[in-house]
């Protein structure tokens, strides 16, 4: 796709699943990868993948909720790398709990993690990408966030904040050449999948999921990068405050 090589792009959330597929390809389109995760072992691997095919990548470990470490972790990419002008805000993490039955402490959790840290990295990267002029921001939400998905309450209202967010700073940041759009991963086969549907009550909604989807099968973390990537690109320069659902055509809302 156009205008993606040696550019700088930060995932977060990239040391698997939906965010290691994306980097890989970035990678390939030959930006300069950075990836950002808590999980540090992680995102080695996935550097390592993106040198071992010939691109270029950076690991940060960080904790997307910690307003300073974000700053941090940016500024220590942005040193080797240069100016961040591709922002992919991937990372996420839920349990599938009924609303009546979760705890304060669990939805500060849920809300720093999908929400907060999302904020973090808007506001420690949309200044510079302002000043230069240009920037592309593609935030991971999910379709949870579009059409509700019992059991994720709290988990659906901060992803369903990060749509109505993505498409408040497409307004406000038109003007200075960013564009801002949203893609919304269906149910999709993640080791974080996995690990919220677990045993008996999880392979029932694993294969009521699969049973739902018109495609008769769950995403895979290879499905997303296409339109992450296109979003990113310069194909998508007039393409701003919209949001894709990727997901086997299991929501078809306009």
């Amino acid at each position: 796709m156009r205008g993606l090589k040696n550019k700088a792009a930060i995932v977060t959330g990239g040391a698997s699943g939906i965010g290691r597929a994306i980097c890989l390809r970035l990678g390939e389109e030959g930006c300069t990868v950075g990836v950002l995760d808590k999980n540090a072992a992680g995102a080695a691997e996935t550097v390592q993948a993106i040198s071992q095919a010939g691109g270029k990548a950076f690991a940060q470990a960080v904790d997307v909720t910690d307003h300073g470490q974000v700053e941090r972790a940016v500024a220590a990419f942005e040193q080797q790398a240069g100016p961040t002008e591709i922002l992919i805000n991937n990372v996420g993490w839920d349990k599938i709990i009924p609303f009546l039955d979760t705890s304060l402490e669990f939805w500060d959790q849920i809300i720093a993690i999908n929400l907060k840290g999302a904020l973090n990295f808007h506001h420690v990267i949309l200044r510079g990408m302002a000043q230069r002029g240009r920037g592309k921001v593609v935030n991971i939400s999910s379709d949870a966030g579009r059409v509700g998905s019992s059991g994720e309450a709290v988990y659906a209202a901060c992803k369903g904040g990060i749509i109505a967010f993505t498409k408040t700073m497409a307004r406000e940041m038109a003007r200075k050449g960013i564009c801002l759009n949203v893609v919304c991963p269906g149910p999709t086969d993640t080791p974080l999948f996995a690990a919220v549907a677990e045993g008996d009550a999880g392979k029932k909604i694993h294969d009521a999921l699969r049973s739902a989807i018109p495609m008769k099968r769950l995403g895979r973390p290879e499905d997303l990068p296409g339109a992450v990537v296109f979003l990113a690109s310069d194909d998508a320069n007039f393409i701003t405050g919209q949001v894709i659902s990727v997901s086997g055509g299991l929501t078809m809302a306009g």
